[in-house]
């Protein structure tokens, strides 16, 4: 961009014509004039890109995510940041480089099968005049790879993102998927098998043998007519060392370079070798070791499906799910799983997969499970059906205990909360928080008995190592409890809520294992204790005191996103206290264990199980949200939004745009506020280097909820520190000026030239069509709503500003007000 460095600093002032600063350099004469609006440019190609955002044209499409641009120098960079490492064909070129004519194949016939193919892409593509270049050369180089199936045809890549996926659901329930469907990665189709015949389900719904598509408890249920707009059902993405590869894979790993020794987390390729680490696979300690992909729990035989259902029938001791509630066909039901362990579980992995029986587990936990795998693939009225029925299913079991003890309380029922709560308090919907907050001090009180039998449990084994069945029973304790800790902090992040647990509930309890020990199987006792020697696992008490000490610890990625939990809840503490203003101590030894915490990332355990989710982090998941919080720690030792975080606790995006735009006077313009709006720019410079509209499309089934909440304090800061700079008498710094452009650099002119807005509003308008576009979490409809009432709000104080100066105060006979009905 040749001119786009000349005028910096005018974007900083006000709007008002008196308060504008003249620029260092004279401005180049504007005569090329938009044929929409008033506007003037320099030169012909910056009003050409001008007017695309009045015909909202976005000519240049990457065709490895579907991602479109106004510009191809932003789709070269985006191809670079985003694509580079995936592996996916080659990289785009330059205009030069890909004018260049292609050498001969040096065999013949090879060269004659490509040529054929290449011209009927590029017919195909340019036969109307109106294709591109880019997308028939990636189409041609994919099937040169293997990876276009030959049965669906050139066009097959585009279902992934057809807008007749999903159903439409009435946005008054918090839900509002759109038209998006499940993002699938490109070698989704190389493992699609040719499916089995799928025999009619047999499995009698009672004793009399009836059988139904959709199983009911009660003898006169109708059958449930398939939607068409429902997802297919999503295929075990699965590979495992030990299967042969698919035909596609074989020839696609013949081309790759030898060199590549570690790829990233989304690589197909099942016998990968080198170490891999959670926070940067090149970087990991440790000897090389065989990279795995743990299986999600299905139903395999229709045996297995009759016993489900009875355990179901014997937990419902009182028919209260008889009339109303029908269990899904082993097909959807083995989706449902499917999106659970591949979608949600790596974001909180406190289940064992290798251990979960459907037909064998509690009927309560499987519906649990059952209800957060639905919403993954947004059929939202089952996920409600099933989180009703573990709901109703743990209630009856609460109530026929006739003396019952926390120390007595079975895991699963605390995991079966756990997960209904989960549901409940991101749904969006108020009742559903309500109901959760009254079952908090349930949930702490069984995490508080169940500790204390495991504490017993330890002490007498007298330093004996555990076998390996003893340690999956207390392991999946441990991470049980902290799962519920990480639940009930972001309660805390989120609404305001105080703590429901407290840091001496774990004091000594040893910290979660690695993921790979985690998913290790079975093995011989003595290749088991050698394992688990080998592991670094420290105790909670331990790795708080070594945070606080400036002393790096090491722990594994799940250990990780527990003790920033734990950091965020002393900033948490110290801010309410009265003493905050005056307790310079204490904050410095926080920012000293933040510090600390970040520079651990490095020394995390290393992970050999891959984990198949699209998210710009190359390592764990549990670290990339666990970065998330870090910064939003990091901000709140500045700024506390306390007024926000109460008004989301009643779910009405009109209170909650207020409070946010209200907040203005709590962002200040200092160097401390400089460090906290860098966060921001991390917090944000996330989604635009990965490409707004992908990580629209693809965030709410990939990343965690953990990003919508911890970015709403981040955005709401920014935006009202950027509006500050723009509005503000006084002039900005240089540091200020910098930062400035720099967050303008991260969006294109499209995303500028909308409604001709300041970058304040633009940023929070962008932030909210982001999170709100596809959605699993219904709170982050509420939020997406928020942030465009907060954007609008920005745009009004802009135009009211220089209206001020000319316009007398409206009275209630010149003007009448207009009173919004809510």
């Amino acid at each position: 961009m040749p001119v786009a460095a000349v005028t910096v600093l005018p974007a900083t002032t006000d709007s008002s014509p008196a308060s504008r600063k003249p620029s260092a350099l004279s401005a180049p004469e504007k005569k090329y004039k938009c044929q929409f609006c008033a506007r003037a440019f320099s030169r012909s190609e910056h009003r050409s890109r001008h007017e695309r955002s009045h015909t909202k044209e976005r000519p240049f499409k990457c065709m490895k995510c579907r991602s479109t641009f106004v510009r191809r120098d932003l789709l070269l960079r985006h191809d670079r940041t985003v694509h580079a490492k995936d592996g996916l064909g080659d990289p785009l070129q330059s205009d030069t480089k890909r004018r260049t004519a292609p050498k001969a194949s040096p065999v013949a016939g090879a060269s004659t099968m490509s040529m054929d193919f290449d011209t009927i892409a590029m017919e195909q593509y340019h036969g109307d005049g109106s294709g591109d270049f880019e997308e028939a050369a990636i189409l041609v180089n994919m099937q040169r790879q293997g990876m276009v199936n030959q049965e669906s045809g050139l066009l097959h890549t585009d279902l992934a993102m057809s807008p007749t996926g999903p159903p439409t659901f009435d946005p008054s329930n918090g839900f509002a998927p759109g038209a998006m469907t499940l993002p699938q990665m490109p070698w989704d189709n190389l493992r699609q098998q040719p499916p089995p015949e799928v025999k009619p389900n047999s499995v009698p719904s009672s004793i009399s043998g009836s059988h139904d598509p959709h199983t009911s408890f009660g003898n006169h249920g109708m059958t449930q007519q398939p939607n068409p707009n429902q997802l297919p059902p999503i295929v075990d993405n699965h590979v495992h060392a030990s299967d042969p590869l698919p035909l596609a894979f074989q020839s696609l790993s013949g081309s790759l370079p030898s060199g590549l020794a570690t790829p990233g987390a989304l690589s197909p390729f099942p016998s990968m070798m080198g170490p891999v680490s959670p926070v940067d696979y090149r970087r990991s300690p440790g000897p090389p070791q065989i990279c795995k992909m743990a299986k999600a729990p299905q139903v395999e035989t229709e045996e297995q499906f009759r016993r489900v259902i009875e355990n179901i029938k014997k937990c419902d001791s009182e028919g209260a799910l008889i009339e109303a509630f029908r269990l899904p066909t082993i097909t959807v039901l083995n989706r449902y799983l499917s999106t659970y362990f591949n979608c949600f579980h790596h974001h909180l992995p406190f289940l064992h997969p290798a251990s979960f029986d459907p037909s064998l587990v509690s009927a309560p936990l499987l519906l649990a499970v059952l209800s957060i795998g639905a919403l993954y693939t947004f059929e939202q009225e089952q996920a409600y059906m099933l989180h009703i029925g573990s709901k109703v299913l743990i209630n009856q079991f609460l109530q026929n205990k006739e003396e019952f003890s926390s120390r007595k309380c079975p895991l699963w029922a605390m995991q079966s909360s756990l997960l209904n709560m989960i549901f409940a308090s991101w749904s969006g919907d108020p009742k559903g928080l309500e109901w959760a907050c009254s079952m908090k001090s349930l949930l702490a009180n069984m995490v508080a008995g169940n500790r204390y039998e495991l504490k017993l449990r330890s002490e007498a084994r007298e330093g004996a190592h555990p076998s390996h069945e003893e340690w999956i029973e207390d392991e999946g304790c441990r991470r049980t409890y902290y799962a519920v800790y990480i639940f009930f902090g972001l309660l805390t992040l989120t609404f305001n809520h105080t703590p429901a647990i407290g840091f001496n509930e774990f004091d000594i309890l040893e910290l979660p294992s690695s993921e790979t020990l985690w998913n290790q199987e079975a093995l011989d006792e003595e290749s088991w204790r050698e394992s688990l020697t080998a592991s670094t696992i420290i105790t909670f008490r331990e790795a708080h005191h070594a945070l606080f000490q400036g002393e790096a610890a090491r722990y594994s990625a799940f250990a990780t996103r527990v003790m920033i939990n734990a950091l965020f809840l002393e900033v948490w503490y110290h801010k309410r206290s009265p003493e905050a203003l005056q307790d310079v101590v204490t904050e410095y030894k926080l920012r000293l264990a933040l510090e600390t915490w970040e520079k651990s990332l490095t020394l995390c355990e290393p992970e050999t199980v891959v984990v198949q989710l699209s998210a710009p982090h190359k390592g764990h998941p549990l670290i990339f949200n666990a970065m998330a919080m870090y910064r939003n720690t990091t901000a709140r030792l500045v700024v506390d939004l306390k007024s926000i975080q109460e008004a989301l606790r009643y779910h009405d995006s009109y209170e909650v745009a207020a409070a946010m735009t209200n907040a203005r006077d709590k962002v200040k313009r200092s160097q401390e506020m400089l460090k906290v709006i860098q966060e921001c720019f991390d917090c944000i410079e996330v989604a635009a280097l990965q490409g707004i509209r992908w990580v629209a499309r693809t965030s709410a089934t990939n990343w965690s909820i953990e990003h919508p909440l911890c970015g709403l304090d981040m955005i709401v800061i920014l935006s009202l520190w950027l509006w500050r700079v723009e509005h503000d008498e006084e002039p900005a710094t240089p540091e200020e000026a910098a930062m400035y452009s720099k967050l303008r650099d991260l969006f294109d002119e499209d995303s500028m030239d909308n409604y001709d807005a300041k970058l304040s509003s633009t940023v929070a308008r962008l932030w909210g069509s982001m999170i709100d576009e596809v959605v699993v979490w219904g709170i982050t409809k509420l939020m997406g709503e928020s942030f465009k009432l907060h954007a609008q709000a920005l745009t009004g104080f802009e135009d009211a500003i220089p209206a001020r100066s000319r316009t007398p105060t409206p009275t209630m006979t010149s003007r009448p007000v207009q009173v919004a009905a809510y």
